[in-house]
């Protein structure tokens, strides 16, 4: 039993340690949400399911042996939430209610997918060093505090004055929070030396 409370622990402390940023994403989701129907709430929390199962599988897969992710090209995936932010700023208002950046379960399994893709790092010796019990044992803990990140930032997405300051500046301050996300990935993967080194 002892050992089983510090496999969830654990698994707490590295999901926790690897996923803060995503209550920052998925609050502005729900602010969205609430303010203009987009994406719906059930997308948001099955697209955080989807996008951080993804992950979580390709990371078992590669801790099996079974997949090589080459480091650091998973860092490209930030180019998504740039891509999503930019063309969220460039529609004129009457095209696009502000502040719909991701309207679709898909949608936001994506920026989930491209936001934890430096996670695969982490988690993919970790999965390597884990019986199955415990590793059951950390998917589980996992698929909790999915729902418990969702509750928080639905919380957070309710909360009038985050509401507020979302409608007042939401035209560009969601699309910059996903182009801020973007550009985080990819300046703290390593991926952009890498395309700039010359071919040999």
């Amino acid at each position: 039993m002892t050992d089983l409370i510090a496999a969830a622990a654990g698994a707490a402390g590295v999901f926790t340690a690897t996923n803060l940023d995503d209550v920052v994403v998925l609050t502005v989701l729900f602010v969205a949400s609430r303010t203009h129907g987009r994406p719906r709430p059930w997308q948001i929390v099955g697209g955080q399911y989807a996008g951080i199962g993804a992950l979580v599988a390709v990371a078992v897969t590669a801790a099996a042996g079974l997949l090589v992710v080459p480091d650091p090209w998973p860092g490209l995936l930030g180019v998504l939430p740039i891509a999503l932010g930019v063309r969220a700023l460039r529609k004129r208002a009457d095209d696009e209610a502000p502040g719909a950046v991701v309207g679709t379960l898909f949608g936001v399994a994506g920026v989930t997918v491209a936001n934890g893709a430096d996670n695969i790092a982490v988690y993919v010796p970790v999965f390597r060093a884990l019986d199955p019990l415990t590793g059951l044992v950390w998917l589980l803990v996992f698929a909790v505090l999915v729902a418990v990140w969702c509750a928080v930032a639905a919380g957070l997405g309710g909360h009038p004055r985050v509401v507020s300051l979302v409608g007042r500046a939401g035209r560009w301050l969601v699309p910059t929070v996903f182009i801020a996300v973007g550009t985080t990935i990819l300046l703290t993967s390593g991926v952009l030396p890498h395309l700039a080194a010359p071919v040999t």
